[in-house]
């Protein structure tokens, strides 16, 4: 007996593919497979095509991943119009990109994950239970984000409801722009206890509560699920 299903992403009986799913929970509930991997979805209220996703299927599934490092092999100290977009490679090093981020987690509420690796060896994580930010127009600010779980120590809410800032595009509370100085675009306060988007390898690629005063890390993914 031959079995169809639908294009990855899309959301039907393999017979009849309706709209991309909204999110990586959608094709999370509608896959029996259920294999992490780069997925097609389309957010509530985005205008343009339908766009790949890489879908973490692990920690009772269904997450979005937005960022990841794994190595130095690409360029994270961009400007504006290329943390706007998203760039990279969604198998290994990528930033979703922040026009996408707000689309999605605005369109229902989101827990947020971060997975970190030390320079150690040693992995870490931090669960919030709330994560959104705000459109171009409000410098995609950092506007929601909940209460704290996990290993890793809270890195991040020194960083709530700050706008985001690029080599290009100075938002931050200091007379100097953070992210030149730091050499990476995030949403700093005066400047950071994290950055996860600074230079690979460097000391400024950073997540400040991390046990044993480690600060440094060499893996990281930050995901969203919805609630």
């Amino acid at each position: 007996m031959r079995q169809c299903y639908c294009a990855n992403g899309y959301r039907g009986d393999g017979v009849n593919c309706t709209r991309p799913s909204k999110d990586c929970q959608e094709i999370y509930d509608d896959d029996s497979t259920r294999i992490n991997g780069i997925y097609r979805i389309k957010p509530t209220g985005w205008t343009g095509s339908a766009f790949e996703v890489y879908c973490n299927m692990t920690d009772g599934g269904g997450w979005t991943v937005f960022q990841r490092r794994v190595d130095g092999s690409e360029d994270f100290y961009l400007g504006w119009d290329s943390y706007k977009q998203g760039f990279g490679n969604l198998s290994i090093n990528f930033w979703l990109g922040n026009d996408k981020l707000y689309y999605l987690t605005n369109q229902k509420r989101y827990e947020m994950r971060v997975d970190l690796v030390n320079k150690l060896g040693d992995p870490y994580y931090a669960k919030f239970d709330f994560f959104r930010i705000n459109d171009e127009s409000d410098n995609y600010r950092l506007s929601g984000l909940g209460t704290y779980s996990g290993t890793a120590g809270d890195s991040l809410n020194y960083h709530r409801n700050q706008p985001f800032t690029t080599k290009d595009r100075d938002n931050d509370g200091n007379g100097y722009n953070c992210a030149v100085y730091y050499e990476g675009p995030w949403w700093y306060n005066n400047c950071y206890n994290s950055n996860l988007n600074g230079v690979y390898g460097d000391k400024n690629l950073a997540w400040h509560h991390l046990p044993g005063q480690i600060y440094y890390v060499k893996f990281a993914e930050m995901k969203i699920r919805p609630i």
